[in-house]
Parts: structure tokens; sequence; C-alpha cells
């Protein structure tokens, strides 16, 4: 049977997402900001949203003019885009081919590596999610353990180093990615980075609790809750092959990704029998992931989407991909599952996470064979009941999450928010987020938007939500 795992609740914290915030216009210049500490989504905070018809945050610049992007800065870097953009055309022969070349290659350094089979016992978790859906966040409640090895969002490099192909074209190589590093063989992410001889060319690298510890760095303990400003302080920079060292010394290896849009795709992880895959579907509310893409810019990732459907950068379209692929990889796992799948697959949805963390954490280590600690449940406490000042020490999930939660609700305008139920209007469906019919009910914040998970299974029974995907 396919475990699921959707309790109502209406607490929504702010979201520390893959992509990071810290500047406003580049989705490259968000590493600093989380190194820094500084809250990852400004959904609690920040007021006002671009129109869907534009692309969400990237044309906010123009507002903000205390920030590093001036519209020079903007323009510049849209020229940029615009010779990027060349490469962005339909799937050529030649991009087909070399897809299928890099998809070759990592086969061949599964092979020729020396890398071994996982030993038994040995646990793959693989988190997946969407862009700022808490995925950040949820990958740190693994990170921290200190029986896992964890990697945040590993298929970027793929999209990075191979624009030329779909998204779904790209789920080929990404997942043959996955497939190396679920086996601790990472010669085969060197060849998507720039420079492969430092560790610190993996994307993100310090939110790695275990690429901040021995045998990857010896300036803490295994053991140790590690910040990611303390990790690059004094473990970079790290040969490359450290990675790969430490990974074979742990029992469970986590992934997060945020980049696969048919559940299909990952078919193949299942069927190897060396693997012991546990799947966490992390999702959130559609309303609060389009009022969180207003204080970011995604352009690139928009932009690969948006073009392989003949059209320029939007949101609304961004959004309706989103929604469908999220809503459809569920559904996956109710119509035609495979054997495999059965017991592995877990949904979540991030307002039930960040409602009761603790318990939703206990849930996710009991079906991934993690045992926890009073550290580290010290450390989740903390870090989704900061009340204080704002602290650069610490990741704020929560800070009033009765308002957090529903921050969405005062930052978009109920034409947004009608736009975004019509575009999500399956996606909302199946899980299990009610839409508002009028401004009234919008700012109404006693009214609970998010179904019991009774009541989603009913509704999703019988529903005609499988034809609306098509």
């Amino acid at each position: 049977m396919v475990a699921t795992e959707s309790n109502g609740a209406t607490p929504d914290p702010a979201n520390a997402d893959n992509a990071g915030s810290g500047e406003r216009c580049t989705g490259d210049g968000d590493r600093e900001a989380i190194i820094a500490g500084v809250p990852l989504d400004g959904a609690g905070e920040a007021t006002g949203a671009g129109d869907l018809s534009r692309l969400g945050g990237g044309e906010r610049c123009h507002e903000l003019e205390q920030t590093p992007c001036s519209l020079k800065h903007l323009q510049g870097r849209q020229e940029v885009f615009r010779h990027q953009g060349r490469m962005f055309t339909r799937v050529t022969t030649q991009r087909l081919l070399l897809l299928l070349s890099s998809t070759l290659l990592l086969l061949w350094l599964g092979c020729w590596h020396g890398a071994v089979p996982p030993p038994p016992g040995r646990t793959h978790i693989l988190l997946l999610s969407s862009w700022r859906s808490g995925s950040t966040f949820a990958g740190q409640l693994f990170s921290q353990h200190p029986d896992v090895f964890y990697l945040m969002e590993p298929a970027k490099h793929v999209w990075y180093h191979l624009p030329g192909g779909s998204p779904e074209l790209l789920q080929g190589p990404a997942r043959n990615l996955l497939h190396a590093l679920f086996r601790c063989e990472m010669a085969a992410l060197q060849d998507f980075v720039h420079q492969p001889h430092w560790e610190s060319q993996i994307f993100m690298w310090p939110m790695s609790r275990a690429l901040c510890s021995p045998p990857a760095c010896e300036a803490f303990q295994r053991g140790d809750i590690v910040r990611p400003v303390e990790c690059q302080a004094y473990c970079d920079p790290s040969p490359f092959g450290k990675a790969a060292e430490a990974c074979i010394t742990y029992s469970h290896v986590a992934l997060k990704v945020v980049r696969f849009f048919q559940l299909e795709a990952l078919y193949p992880l299942l069927a190897d029998p060396a693997l012991d895959l546990r799947i966490i579907h992390l999702v959130r509310d559609p309303r609060a992931v389009y009022a969180s893409r207003q204080h970011i810019s995604l352009y690139l990732e928009d932009l690969l989407i948006s073009r392989a459907h003949n059209a320029t950068p939007n949101a609304r379209l961004v959004m309706r991909k989103v929604c469908h692929s999220q809503a459809g990889m569920y559904l996956a796992t109710l119509r035609h599952p495979p054997p495999a799948l059965r017991g592995r697959y877990l949904l979540t949805r991030y307002e039930d996470l960040v409602r009761d963390p603790m318990g939703q954490v206990a849930k996710w280590y009991h079906y991934t064979g993690l045992a926890s600690s009073p550290r580290l449940e010290a450390w989740v406490h903390n870090i989704t009941h900061w009340s204080g000042p704002q602290d650069p020490e610490v990741l704020p999930v929560r800070r009033d999450a009765s308002k957090v939660s529903q921050a969405w609700r005062h930052q978009l305008s109920f034409h947004q928010v009608q736009e975004v139920q019509e575009i999500c209007k399956p996606a909302m469906e199946v899980f299990g987020y009610r839409p508002v019919s009028s401004e009234e009910e919008q700012w109404d914040l006693t009214k609970d938007l998010v179904l019991l998970r009774e009541e989603i299974e009913a509704q999703t029974k019988g529903s005609s939500v499988f034809s609306d995907l098509h």
C-alpha cells in the first residue's frame, strides 16, 4: 500500500527552499544568503507581489532601489540571458545525442570508477519537491542527523551543464546522477562541475553536515549540529574525493530534488535491488508558492521550462507546469503504481510539517529507519519556535505560525489568488487546499483553508482531476 501523510493544518511558516533567496534578482546569488543564515523566504514579512502575467520576482527589482539589483545590472544580465536563450530552442538531434552521451557516460562511470554496491542495510532517501515548497528546511531535518549523508539539489548541476533539453528529457541524466550518488559514486558528479577538484563546487555544500564533519572535515564532530556559515569557514576547501570517502561511512544517503516532473522517471531507481529507496514527496499550497516566488528570481529555471513550450518565461506557465506535475506524480501512485513503489512513497504537506514539526519528523525518521536523539529534538524545537529578533545563527522557520503560515492571504490580491486557483485547480483539489471565493473570505484568517486527511481522500475518490491534468 502506498503510504501517505496529510494531516490538516493551517500554519505555514517562512519557507527555506532550494533556490535560496538572498539576492532578489539572481537564482545563483542565493548561496551567501543561506550561509549567512537569513530567512530564505520573505513571505512572512515582505508585502506586495507582481502580476501573474510577468515572471515572479524578476521585475520587482525595478521597485527595490535598496537592493544590489539596479536596472542597469538587470539589463546587463538580460543580455547574458538573451545569449543563453539561444541554447534553449527546441531539442535538436545534436542535443539528443548530447543527452544520450551523458547518460552513457554516467553508466560507464558506474562500471569503471571502482564503486561497489551499497552495503546491506543502507537506506536511500529521496526528498522530492518543487521550488519554494519548504524543501530546504525539510532537507536539514535529515542533513543534521549523524547517520545521514545529505546533498542538496544535485540535479541542478545537470540543468546548468546540459541546458539544451526540455525538463522531461533532462530527467534521464538527472536520475542517473542520483543513482550514482546513492551508491556514493561522487565521480559522476565531477563531470557536471567546473572545477571537480574541490567539494566546494558541489551546490550548497555547506548545507550538508556530512561534508562538514569527519572524514570530509575534521573541524567538527560527527554528532554536532553544524551551521552552514561555520562549515564554510572551517571546511573550505576540501578535496572532492573526501565526499565519496565520507558517503560510504553512513547508513543513510539522502538527496533533495526539485527538478522532476514525472514519477515514472524515478521508477528505474525503485527497480534496482541494490537501492532501498524511500521517497518523501513534499508539497505546498500553490498560493503560498506563488507568493514566495515574488521575492526571488528563478529566471534560468523558468526559461528552460518556458522554452520547452515555445514561450517566453512567465509565471503563469511555470505555475501550471509545477502544479500539474506535483499532482500528476501523486496521482501516479494511486492509479497503477509498480509493485516496487509499495511502502516506498510518503506524501507530506508542508503545512502539516510546520504545524507539528516534532511529530512529523518522528514519522519521517520511523519511515526511513532513523533514530532520534535529545540533541536533534532540541534543535528541531529551537528552529521551529524561534520568536526573538532575527539571529544570523538561527534559521527562523516559525516566528508566529498562526500569522506567517497564511501570509499569502495578505500579500496577494484577490485577482492573483483567483488566477493561481484557476491554474492550479487540480493540485489544490488533490492536496486538499480549499479555494476562496471572495476577498472577504481570503482575508478571514479564522477560515481554515487546509482540508483534513479524511476530507482529501473523500474528495479525491471519483474526482475528475485525472482528466483535468491533460
